[in-house]
């Protein structure tokens, strides 16, 4: 069992970190980029809140790259310096996405709903998902109800990350697309502008379907040695 979840964990990585790789080439480049406007991401997020009528949520300048986030806790839009301050495509294109959160949050958008109401289950669930694997692999094949009991534990544990992560999709997805039609209908970005704010989300977006596809494949990988030790008993 613990070599076939090795395997896949260093599979599933591999294409994550390769998504990753893609994605920051993409956003240096865009960065890069600067757009006719001469709209900073900064002006570009308040200028979106506004448009949408919100006026309880703050933009602030953070720092790190690609730490943009949205927290729907303190109302907090806060973006990276290259972001914050940039006045390129990557800037405009993720500042927008961000404030997408801060609208989906104002009204009530259903999958942002339920992604935070399970976020407990999910910082439950990365504390011990750890525990539940070692027991797995130390009582793997014993036929114990005790062994049992851990693989079935460890399936449920994934199980609750691999439902986060199908919850994220929308979530993300719907972002970027509020994101892109602001900033496409308010003349922000133009043409080619536009082609490379859409391709750089893309890009973005790719990172939890990366992430969503590893968490999956790890429940059925789990789910299939259970099923294998039970009919070998």
């Amino acid at each position: 069992m613990y070599g076939g979840f090795m395997i896949i964990t260093l599979i599933m990585g591999a294409i994550g970190g390769l998504v990753g790789k893609v994605l920051q080439s993409r956003m240096t480049k865009y960065a890069q980029t600067p757009i006719q406007s001469g709209v900073s991401g900064k002006e570009v997020a308040q200028q979106m809140l506004q448009h949408y009528g919100i006026h309880d949520v703050q933009v602030v300048e953070g720092q790190g790259f690609l730490t943009d986030h949205y927290n729907p806790k303190t109302k907090v839009v806060s973006l990276s310096p290259p972001i914050y301050q940039g006045q390129t495509v990557a800037a405009v294109a993720v500042a927008a996405h961000e404030v997408g959160h801060a609208v989906q949050h104002a009204e009530a958008y259903g999958f942002l709903q339920m992604r935070s109401a399970i976020v407990p289950l999910v910082q439950f669930s990365s504390k011990f998902q750890q525990f539940a694997l070692m027991g797995a692999f130390m009582t793997v094949g014993a036929g114990s109800t005790f062994g049992d009991m851990a693989m079935l534990a460890c399936i449920g544990l994934f199980a609750i990350t691999a439902l986060f992560s199908l919850i994220t999709l929308p979530v993300e997805f719907d972002a970027s697309k509020r994101g892109l039609a602001y900033i496409d209908n308010a003349g922000i970005v133009q043409g080619e502008e536009y082609t490379g704010a859409k391709d750089g989300l893309k890009w973005a977006a790719m990172t939890y379907v990366a992430a969503a596809l590893s968490a999956i494949v790890m429940v059925l990988y789990l789910v299939m040695r259970f099923a294998g030790n039970n009919r070998r008993r």
